[in-house]
């Protein structure tokens, strides 16, 4: 049973990924309603840097955005007189923040765009502001939409918090690398290593069903 010693360091960096995943989930879903709904906007000044901000983060590996945030945004602040130097948990937040954001803010759009036209000019012939329109027709419809999609860009987020291993964060990656490290048990670690996110990947995605259907719930009480 000498696996057994492998779990207290196993369950410090699972908790670090707990933290990671949390954060950069919920902060990511802000950023995906901000920028697919910028993606639609009327104005040049806030559509164009909404999808100048989703190419570059769809178009960009993970790992190379979370490198430049760690390692060459603080070169650049230096160069500019200014201290832009990140902790590695913010580093790996803003990281995975902005990468699932992006590909979000693509299902935001998709959502908002499938909602029936006959709705839309309703609310146009109730003289409905663009504002009410967002609020109090589309997104009552388009975000159950959503949710089966950001389901899935949740529990990818949380195997992409293994990359922030790569900048010293304790994750749980980072965790199981050093334990191997020091008993040269591969087969065992890697094999604890894939059980433990696999789990969490299933306590993800009851999380995420239970709140596809409480927002189910919420859309059906908004139409009565």
């Amino acid at each position: 049973m000498e696996w057994l010693n492998y779990l207290p360091p196993l369950m410090e960096g699972a908790w670090v990924t707990v933290q990671l995943t949390v954060y950069s989930t919920v902060l990511g879903g802000l950023i995906s309603f901000a920028l697919g709904i910028g993606r639609l906007a009327s104005h040049a000044a806030i559509r164009l840097p909404s999808i100048a901000v989703i190419e570059i983060f769809r178009g960009t590996s993970l790992l190379v955005q979370l490198f430049w945030l760690y390692f060459a945004l603080p070169i650049l602040g230096d160069t500019l007189g200014v201290n832009l130097k990140l902790a590695p948990v913010l580093a790996g937040t803003l990281a995975l923040s902005l990468n699932i954001g992006a590909y979000g803010a693509e299902v935001v759009r998709g959502a908002l765009q499938a909602v029936p036209k006959p709705q839309l000019e309703a609310a146009t012939a109730l003289n409905f502001s663009s504002r009410q329109t967002l609020w109090r027709v589309s997104l009552p419809q388009a975000i159950p939409e959503m949710m089966p999609s950001f389901g899935n860009l949740a529990i990818q987020n949380l195997k992409d918090t293994a990359l922030v291993s790569l900048i010293s964060l304790g994750d749980l990656a980072f965790r199981a690398e050093q334990v191997r490290n020091f008993t040269q048990d591969s087969t065992t670690v890697y094999t604890l290593l894939l059980l433990m996110y696999f789990g969490m990947a299933l306590v993800l995605a009851g999380l995420m069903k239970s709140l596809e259907l409480l927002v189910g719930r919420w859309r059906h009480a908004v139409r009565h």
